[in-house]
């Protein structure tokens, strides 16, 4: 089956496969926005025993917290580099997650309605076919199953905040980490759910303050935004 992949985007994952889990280095915000990310899921679902797949799992930052809460987590990427990383780290960790090189589409293919639930972050903006990413997704799921998702929306606030204060002024993340012409607007991302079957059932903002290094949920979600949708049934 064909992947929905842009090799581009993967060699960018697979260059910064040593420095994962380097909580100071060019990824470090995204360790930063990781307990946010983790509490708004377990807002949303029992982690505790339920069958989890991250995908575009990376280096296994959100991998490894879903595993803590007690989630017996399947992490997919098509970055090996990164995903020897993952493997490495979960592994000195004593963590049992299941990481697979394999594209989501072919996963869904072979195990329609695995999981209870899934997460998909900061990787819809870096597809060629988004609405093959969450149709995918959807075939993923078991019937009252979870989707979450994370990306950013496409305004000039995004823009100035994401791509030229955070990559260029202030290098919190390695340049060209963000394509803008690659965003996603709420409503375009709520569509691409509904057109795959799936129910919108929350929408957040997700704010950063790069002075204090911290992140919150916020009600607006004209930048960093993060979508639940869940699969009737």
């Amino acid at each position: 089956m064909h992947a929905n992949v842009d090799p581009a985007e993967t060699a960018k994952f697979d260059a910064h496969a040593g420095q994962w889990w380097d909580t100071r280095g060019p990824l470090r915000t995204l360790h930063e926005i990781n307990p946010v990310r983790l509490a708004w899921v377990a807002g949303h679902v029992r982690l505790d025993g339920a069958r989890v797949l991250d995908v575009g799992c990376g280096g296994g930052v959100l991998s490894e917290a879903l595993a803590r809460a007690g989630a017996t987590v399947t992490g997919i990427d098509l970055a090996a580099d990164a995903l020897a990383a993952a493997r490495e780290h979960a592994g000195a960790q004593g963590l049992a997650i299941d990481y697979r090189q394999v594209s989501v589409a072919d996963l869904a293919a072979s195990a329609p309605g695995g999981f209870d639930a899934l997460t998909c972050m900061e990787l819809i903006e870096h597809v060629p076919d988004p609405a093959a990413l969450v149709q995918a997704c959807a075939g993923l799921l078991r019937p009252g199953g979870l989707a979450f998702f994370s990306t950013l929306s496409r305004t000039p606030k995004a823009y100035a905040q994401a791509v030229l204060a955070a990559e260029y002024a202030l290098r919190l993340l390695p340049r060209g980490t963000h394509d803008y012409a690659r965003f996603l607007r709420p409503a375009e991302l709520a569509g691409l759910c509904r057109a795959a079957g799936l129910e919108v059932v929350d929408l957040s903002g997700l704010g950063y303050n790069p002075l204090t290094r911290r992140a919150r949920l916020r009600p607006q979600v004209d930048v960093n935004y993060l979508l639940a949708a869940r699969k009737p049934g």
